[in-house]
């Protein structure tokens, strides 16, 4: 019987090889067109809007120059207009040698149904600079930017009510202050100037929880996953985030704060963090903050002491675990892998981390994967806030927070004096009063409003993996959920 079983797994092992040779791997763009493809062939769309969706309306490519180190140097950048069924359009900008017209239109279009999933009222757009910051010193990133900015801004493509860019691989607040600073200069009388570009620093007319969103968001996904005993037993696992072991790929922004919060705050166990020199590995836990401060001073995990290190950090992400974050770049998990994932269940921080031919290797083999359109969404959520914040011109929480605290001292007030006649037997907890006199401040309301938006999003998406048996896994679902959204807004416009 073993040596039966064992031919049968070696036959098994030997057809999907065969398999994935055949296959060919997909670009970025290939891979959103065929999994738009697998979605809208389950709907029933009026004629021609499938197209409409589907296309990118324009990408705008500018070529300039700026006169550095006793030379001219010139640049290449992109914007892409995805939809403007809302408008103004959304995305990110990303500074990165990799970036071309075909990573920045299918990442637009993933703005595009990741908007309309959250139900943030944006078209989708997405821009790139095809640049490594680190060759430049910051006077010099100064320049580029803003020049990049004023190509742009110039033809509306940065424009609080036309297409409003956002942080992206590469960029930071520090970019978006320059380019906010910028658009205003060139738009001395509009009061909404501010609003042209979110991701800034909070005194620079940014908000609180912007930094951390997108890793804030894919930590309440994973919550209101775990909220659900159903979902969870797809992955074969049970019970709540506590105690479940955790792979991440890319320590940067996003990777970090995920990782940071599941450990500090849900009780997860990070055994591992792959970064570009390698990997780290600690089946009791690693320290995240220590991981992340090594990697600000030393540029990469090598030479950390309390871990072991991997020096193909490819090899961990076939490591098993429960929990595989992705979180850096396009196509890390492919046909190349895929067969060899070990992880119970994946969620997508990152933009396409799974390619088409992968997503296929997967599902057949059951894992379920918490789609980036979702997973990653807590990065335009917020920015949405940061948008409203500008247009309306005061902070979040200014006209109600006091009044929170005054209502809530009078309820305090009554439950002492009642205690009073109770007796030493019944008293309020000792921290109980601090807390509930704490009115909610932006950053409170900010994540209220993100933890609200994540659970409503996953239950749109589960509503429909649940109620339909012609969808299998949440990645259909998610997109089934976006194009009803944009086919209505298109619908509604008389298209």
């Amino acid at each position: 019987m073993l040596l039966l079983s064992w031919l049968q797994n070696l036959a098994a092992n030997l057809w999907r090889s065969l398999m994935n040779a055949s296959r060919t791997e997909t670009t970025f763009r290939e891979s959103v067109d065929l999994m738009f493809n697998r979605a809208v062939a389950l709907m029933d769309l009026a004629p021609g809007l499938e197209d409409k969706i589907r296309v990118c309306n324009s990408t705008y490519t500018v070529r300039f120059g700026v006169k550095m180190r006793g030379s001219i140097h010139t640049f290449t950048g992109y914007r892409s207009v995805h939809s403007e069924h809302l408008e103004p359009c959304k995305g990110g900008i990303r500074y990165s040698l990799s970036v071309n017209q075909d990573e920045a239109e299918a990442l637009a279009a993933l703005m595009t149904y990741k908007c309309a999933l959250v139900e943030t009222p944006f078209g989708g757009s997405k821009g790139g600079l095809r640049i490594d910051p680190r060759e430049y010193d910051v006077d010099e990133m100064e320049r580029i930017t803003r020049r990049f900015a004023y190509e742009l801004a110039k033809r509306d493509l940065i424009h609080p009510s036309q297409n409003v860019p956002a942080p992206d691989m590469g960029t930071g607040e520090r970019e978006m202050a320059w380019i906010a600073d910028q658009y205003a200069r060139m738009n001395t009388t509009d009061i909404n100037a501010r609003a042209c570009v979110t991701g800034k620093p909070p005194h620079a007319g940014g908000i609180q929880g912007r930094v951390e969103a997108t890793g804030r968001g894919i930590q309440y996904a994973l919550q209101e996953f775990f909220r659900h005993p159903e979902d969870v037993a797809e992955a074969r696992l049970s019970g709540t985030l506590d105690g479940k072991r955790v792979v991440v790929q890319g320590l940067g922004n996003v990777g970090f704060h995920a990782a940071k919060f599941l450990s500090e705050e849900d009780g997860a166990i990070v055994v591992a963090v792959i970064e570009h020199d390698g990997a780290l590995v600690c089946d009791d836990g690693l320290d995240i903050e220590a991981v992340g401060s090594w990697i600000k001073r030393h540029g990469g995990v090598t030479g950390y002491a309390d871990a072991i290190h991997v020096k193909d950090g490819s090899k961990v992400l076939e490591k098993e675990c429960d929990i595989l974050i992705p979180a850096a770049l396009e196509g890390v998990i492919n046909l190349s892998n895929a067969d060899r994932i070990n992880a119970a269940m994946i969620i997508e921080a990152a933009n396409g981390p799974v390619t088409a031919g992968a997503d296929e290797i997967l599902r057949s083999k059951s894992v379920p994967i918490i789609p980036d359109m979702y997973a990653n969404a807590g990065g335009v959520t917020v920015s949405y806030f940061e948008w409203v914040k500008n247009l309306s011109h005061i902070r979040f929480g200014r006209m109600q927070r006091r009044q929170e605290e005054a209502r809530h001292m009078l309820i305090v007030n009554e439950l002492e004096r009642l205690s009073d006649h109770l007796g030493d037997d019944w008293s309020l907890r000792g921290d109980f009063k601090e807390k509930y006199l704490r009115g909610a401040g932006e950053l409170e309301l900010v994540r209220s409003g993100l933890d609200d938006t994540m659970r409503g999003a996953y239950q749109a998406m589960r509503e429909t993996w649940r109620s339909r048996n012609d969808v299998t896994d949440l990645r259909t679902a998610a997109y089934i959920v976006a194009i009803e959204r944009v086919a209505s807004s298109y619908e509604a416009k008389g298209l």
